[in-house]
């Protein structure tokens, strides 16, 4: 098979592709795409746990502490221990951390249309479907 053929190859260099779009969009937020990921999840419920988080978004437990801990340096979220489960931390966004959502729900629309812009809108809507389709677990 051709390299070009081949569904890892061409997702890998799309993923690439996409991935800085968002990292230059973000960028003046200081905030990565892994980052602003886990904020989105917490602007839709506070409160969660490292590892609800890590399920969520699809990543390893020692990935999400590296991410949590980044973000923690800015301000943006805080760990409290969980008083049901000492050995559980709830992930609380700040104020800060609050009032980053809707600049960056607009960046990240932005970049949503920046990254589809050589597709027509149908070409793109039924590429994200596709691209669904190919992790059934979400």
């Amino acid at each position: 098979m051709e390299l070009e053929r081949c569904i890892n190859f061409v997702l890998t260099k799309a993923q690439q592709s996409v991935q800085q779009v968002f990292k230059a969009r973000l960028a003046p937020y200081g905030v990565t795409p892994g980052q602003y990921a886990v904020l989105a999840c917490l602007w839709n419920g506070d409160g969660k746990t490292a590892r609800q988080l890590a399920d969520m978004l699809s990543l390893d437990g020692s990935t999400m502490t590296g991410i949590l801990d980044r973000i923690e340096q800015k301000g943006l979220i805080e760990k409290q221990v969980d008083p049901k489960d000492r050995r559980a931390m709830r992930v609380m966004l700040t104020d800060s951390g609050r009032q980053l959502e809707e600049p960056l729900n607009r960046v990240i629309l932005e970049a949503n249309i920046e990254a589809l812009a050589n597709l027509p809108q149908s070409e793109g809507e039924s590429l994200k479907e596709l691209l669904l389709k190919l992790n059934p677990g979400s």
